[in-house]
């Protein structure tokens, strides 16, 4: 089997492209051949230059699509697996796949498919009001925060729902989470059936740790977005008055006060990200937005960490309530710190979500399980034409 993988990738090598080139890599490791359309975004020139080439390239990368179409008839894959196509491939790639006859499978890592800037947050709270074909509203509301690049962003969505580029020409869709998948059916209106579930793959370490009760720490890890729900997470550890560590994106939090037993670290590595969780007692993921994985919460699982977890989003997928963690309200300081106590005060109850998160993780997320899920999709598409 030939499978031709094609993805852009951001500047800051997000979360995309790096389930990509994790597929991609798990794929080669297993025997599948597998060959590569990539763009990138660090190529684009600085400043308006940047910013134009993007924007004319979204509604359709011309060059793009041309290589594209080369690299069909040199390698005649017999599947196409796309994943982020924005802003230097663009979707016009798939209309070309079906004239090759050549079946397309589609992992969807975001909300791109309804919402222009992917994440149906705007203005520090969910925005759904793009959906329904309405991207004008990511003007209007200027979600970029820029109106030029509020416009572009509402054009290529617009564009690609009116000429039916991924409705007329994916043959499976792949959500990463089983809300995703829901959202996938309930808001965009794609067919159950053309959906299959493949959770984002964990390396999973060789053995958990032995007793994550003797963790000195409450952690969290990620970005200090507002979005995130870091606020949340500090007022209940500061009720609670345990101590607790960020391997975050910044030195410090400014709602992290004097007297606060906090501690910051920048991890510079998967090793020392590793190092991080596994010096915790419980991981903590206080987002205040659907997000569509749980990937710090899964990466701690698959350590034997116990989470606690907003019950919101994939975040309730990612982490089984009482059995690998547990789930907080959105938003509420003394939630978390209920549930957060449980976990630090009690040392059975730590361990035994600690094994539970551990099983799960390994049955779920493993990347042999991402690997034997994939494959099932593409066995399914053989002999398949392109398009639903």
């Amino acid at each position: 089997m030939r499978v031709l993988h094609a993805y852009n990738a951001h500047r800051g090598l997000g979360g995309a492209t790096l389930a990509a080139q994790a597929t991609i890599r798990i794929l080669r490791e297993r025997g599948v051949q597998v060959e590569e359309f990539t763009r990138d975004s660090r190529s684009l020139p600085s400043g308006i230059a940047g910013k134009v080439t993007a924007f004319a390239a979204g509604l359709y990368a011309a060059g793009a699509v041309r290589e594209f179409e080369a690299v069909l008839r040199q390698r005649r894959p017999d599947i196409v697996h796309v994943h982020e196509l924005y802003p230097l491939i663009s979707p016009w790639i798939l209309p070309a796949s079906a004239r090759a006859g050549v079946p397309v499978v589609m992992t969807c890592n975001d909300f791109r498919l309804s919402c222009p800037i992917a994440t149906h947050y705007s203005r520090g709270s969910e925005c759904y009001r793009c959906l329904g074909g309405r991207e004008y509203w990511c003007a209007v509301r200027n979600c970029r925060s820029s109106v030029p690049e509020s416009i572009a962003f509402a054009l290529r969505n617009a564009s690609a729902r009116l000429f039916g580029l991924y409705e007329r020409h994916v043959w499976r869709f792949v959500s990463i989470s089983e809300f995703h998948r829901e959202y996938l059916v309930g808001r965009v209106g794609i067919a159950a059936d053309r959906i299959a579930l493949n959770y984002p793959p964990i390396t999973l370490p060789a053995e958990p740790v032995a007793d994550p009760s003797q963790g000195a720490y409450v952690g969290f890890a990620g970005r200090f977005a507002p979005e995130k729900g870091v606020e949340v997470m500090i007022e209940a550890c500061r009720r609670l008055g345990v101590p607790m560590r960020f391997a975050g994106d910044a030195s410090h939090h400014p709602a992290v006060r004097p007297g606060d037993q906090a501690s910051f670290v920048m991890t510079q590595s998967r090793e020392e990200l590793a190092e991080f969780y596994r010096g915790a007692r419980v991981i903590v993921s206080p987002s205040i937005w659907t997000e569509t994985f749980g990937v710090v919460p899964a990466e701690a699982m698959s350590h034997g960490i116990p989470v606690v977890a907003s019950s919101l989003g994939a975040l309730k997928d990612t982490v089984p309530d009482g059995e690998a963690g547990l789930h907080a309200r959105p938003g509420d300081a003394a939630d978390f710190a209920e549930k957060i106590g449980r976990i630090w005060n009690d040392a059975d109850l730590a361990r035994r979500l600690g094994r539970g998160a551990r099983r799960h993780a390994a049955s779920q997320f493993s990347e042999q399980a991402h690997f034997d899920r994939i494959l099932r999709v593409y066995g399914q598409a053989g002999g398949r034409t392109a398009g639903p």
